[in-house]
């Protein structure tokens, strides 16, 4: 999918709201008459910070929110925090981030950028979606406009209340400069409606408290009617941290994270996740997915090929999908489909006949194929339920692979 495929709109098409509930996208509402709202074309906004030079699979569901917003007919707004990241958010940290450089910033923005146009229409049209970099009003400002135009219409205990602040005041403390953050935060709220008529701001669950003081500075400084509308933050059915795996977090940026790993972080899911994963992070009518989350047997690996598809497709392209999709099942389905997995598809090895004959471990094979790079890591990959030869679960770390477990000359 690319962003042509988002649909051109002067009015509202579709009932916002419905859609994210359907979806389960909903954690929090600040106001009761959001649905009424939501009946006219909104402009919305979500904000990134580019702490790194590429989004990872934790922000997919901000960014599905405006996507959504955009195909329902309203106007996002996308926030590249040029400013803020300079700073870095407390929320959900235990430690203050690294300090990033003004030119680093810069790069990671223009990526971020680039990574968005996949998902979002940028266009001139009544909703399409417009990039804003809070650097560009916030550099501007001296240190006593800021003072003066928010710290004296903010309330240190209010700031103090929040939550993201007082883990950290249990804990090793917090830097004013982090303590800064919601501040600039609250302030791009107000100055997107003053210059773009931006009413609505759309984010995870753990944004709650800043979204809230972006509110109150925007009803202080221009008497605005805000609201803020966030999504829950995404956990796996068996409790582990979503977006990471043994080798560290899932990018969009396949220089990062290769296409075929992407497929199958998603192919490998939980099966309980599926459904909920379906809804969430694809564009498929909730019609066509509702047969796929209650499928059983045979029918679950189908729908998380399915799954696996469209999010690939979705962040890399159709082409790319199609490529992991039938490396994935040249690798990994029985008698390999006729598909040659010794290429850039899918990390591969040759494995001599004679070798194979007398029994390979599993950890040995893993490293030799570039599946994981120690032996340590090939164990947690193992003890997580990562690991399958063709369709069967790895579970024994001193399991072996003979010739009985290859078809055709793959394993």
């Amino acid at each position: 999918m690319n962003a042509a495929s988002a649909p051109e709109s002067t009015g509202v098409s579709a009932d916002l709201y419905a859609v994210l509930e359907e979806r389960g996208l909903i954690a929090q509402c600040t106001d009761e008459k959001i649905v009424d709202r939501l009946a006219a074309p909104v402009t919305c906004y979500c904000g990134f910070d580019p702490t790194a030079d590429s989004l990872h699979i934790g922000n997919f569901v901000p960014i599905m929110l405006l996507a959504h917003a955009q195909r329902c007919g309203h106007r996002p707004l996308v926030l590249v925090g040029g400013a803020t990241g300079l700073v870095g958010d407390p929320s959900g940290k235990s430690e203050a981030r690294n300090m990033l450089d003004v030119e680093t910033v810069r790069r990671n923005a223009e990526a971020i950028t680039r990574q968005l146009g996949r998902v979002l229409r940028f266009d001139d049209s009544s909703n399409g979606a417009v990039m804003v970099n809070n650097l560009d009003w916030i550099a501007p400002l001296s240190w006593l406009e800021v003072l003066r135009e928010v710290g004296g219409r903010v309330s240190v205990n209010r700031m103090l209340s929040m939550e993201s602040v007082k883990q950290r005041m249990d804990g090793d403390g917090i830097s004013y400069l982090e303590f800064s953050y919601m501040l600039l935060q609250a302030y791009d709220f107000a100055h997107l409606f003053k210059s773009y008529g931006c009413t609505l701001q759309l984010s995870g669950q753990d944004q709650w408290g800043n979204i809230v003081m972006g509110i109150e500075l925007g009803r202080k400084l221009h008497g605005a009617d805000l609201a803020g509308l966030t999504a829950p933050l995404i956990t796996k059915a068996d409790g582990g941290k979503f977006g990471k795996t043994e080798s560290g977090t899932v990018w969009l940026d396949a220089a990062r994270t290769p296409v075929f790993d992407f497929f199958q972080f998603w192919r490998n899911v939980d099966d309980r996740d599926v459904g909920r994963f379906l809804r969430q992070f694809t564009f498929l009518p909730i019609a066509e997915i509702e047969p796929l989350e209650s499928a059983g047997g045979a029918g679950i690996n189908e729908a998380k090929v399915r799954l696996a598809y469209e999010i690939t497709k979705l962040v890399h392209g159709e082409e790319q999908a199609e490529k992991a999709k039938q490396a994935a099942a040249g690798a990994f389905a029985s008698g390999g489909g006729g598909v040659d997995v010794t290429g850039d598809g899918v990390p591969s090895a040759a494995l001599p006949a004679d070798e194979l004959a007398a029994g390979v471990g599993v950890i040995e094979l893993m490293k030799r194929a570039g599946f994981a790079a120690s032996n340590g890591e090939a164990r947690r990959l193992i003890q997580g339920g990562g690991v399958r030869i063709g369709d069967t679960k790895v579970a024994d770390l001193a399991a072996a692979v003979t010739p009985d477990d290859a078809a055709d000359g793959f394993v």
